[in-house]
């Protein structure tokens, strides 16, 4: 299969991606929208026109784009508490034109689990946008061609999906193996829907924004962050030449939310506003430096047979908690 190409570069930003495209009278859904990617996203979508909700855990926090958006609106939901989501989801009304799984938790130090028992950054990452977009399939399926976008990592390429041990259960909590299987559970997401819900007209990409200096990092520790090349030899921050600004990281996440470019495109992955090459992944790719984490899909994250058997794996989890 041909990769897809668009006419945007790697530093393009979110505004750039939305040029000329009205968005008005389209409704979409950007989960962790009131702080960093997620406000860029947020600010590009509205701009263009869209009525955006807001989803996140301190609605307050997003004041300052409710205030420059007058159409915007910020929800409360907590993506590691099935209840929020169901409450989320049974408060929404009418139809959904997108969803944008954005929200997410990086590399937690200490093992956590939610009411579930799952390990919080799957929780988090996986099975509350899981919930979520099963939650909203109804209002998706009644939207004129709807779309969902899952936020994945090049973390992914690192480590697969352990159906042996997805929780941590048998095997040493790592917080990067956690983050980054939770990023692949992200992709397989995104296929999971594309296969199941095509019939009903909706479309479902992922894709990674890049590396960018954002709060989500906050728990990142030195050896992480020198081996991004986001930290010098004496522990200070600094912004290598492959990191992109929020705005620019937004860009990807826009073009799969809304471009007429991807109109009937779906089960794919992007990163710089391009369609990603696909690859073997496996740890040798970190060892080899942070560029090959870049531009790249592996294999696992878009198997249609690991997509399903996540899809098995979960549905009877958000149903036990309903």
């Amino acid at each position: 299969m041909t990769l897809m190409t668009t006419p945007f570069d790697t530093r393009a930003t979110a505004t750039e991606i939305l040029a000329g495209t009205d968005l008005t009278g389209r409704r979409i859904i950007v989960t962790g929208g009131a702080s960093g990617l997620g406000t860029e996203t947020v600010r590009a979508l509205a701009g263009a026109g869209a009525r955006v909700t807001i989803a996140t855990r301190d609605p307050a926090l997003a004041k300052p784009l409710l205030d420059a958006f007058p159409g915007t609106e910020a929800v409360a939901l907590d993506l590691a508490d099935l209840d929020s989501v169901r409450a989320f989801c049974a408060a929404w009304d009418g139809p959904l034109d997108a969803l944008v799984a954005n929200a997410g938790v990086m590399m937690l130090p200490t093992r956590q689990v939610n009411a579930q028992g799952w390990e919080m950054q799957l929780a988090t990452n996986y099975l509350g946008h899981f919930a979520l977009a099963n939650g909203l399939h109804g209002a998706l399926k009644a939207a004129e061609r709807p779309r969902v976008v899952t936020l994945s990592s090049g973390a992914h390429l690192v480590v697969g999906f352990d159906f042996d041990d997805p929780q941590f259960e048998n095997r040493p909590y790592d917080p990067f193996a956690a983050y980054a299987q939770s990023k692949t559970a992200d992709v397989l997401l995104a296929v999971g829907i594309s296969r199941r819900w095509a019939d009903d007209g909706i479309v479902a990409n992922s894709c990674a924004p890049g590396a960018i200096h954002t709060n989500l990092a906050r728990h990142l520790d030195e050896p992480t962050l020198k081996a991004l090349g986001a930290m010098d030899d004496e522990g200070n921050l600094i912004t290598p030449d492959h990191f992109k600004t929020a705005e620019q990281g937004a860009a990807t996440t826009v073009l799969l939310a809304a471009s007429p470019l991807l109109d009937g495109v779906t089960g794919r992955y992007f990163e710089d506003n391009q369609e990603a090459t696909l690859v073997e992944g496996g740890p040798q790719l970190m060892a080899a430096g942070p560029e090959n984490l870049m531009r790249n899909v592996a294999t696992w994250a878009l198997d249609p047979a690991a997509a399903d058997r996540l899809w098995d794996y979960a549905l009877p989890v958000i149903h036990e908690a309903a």
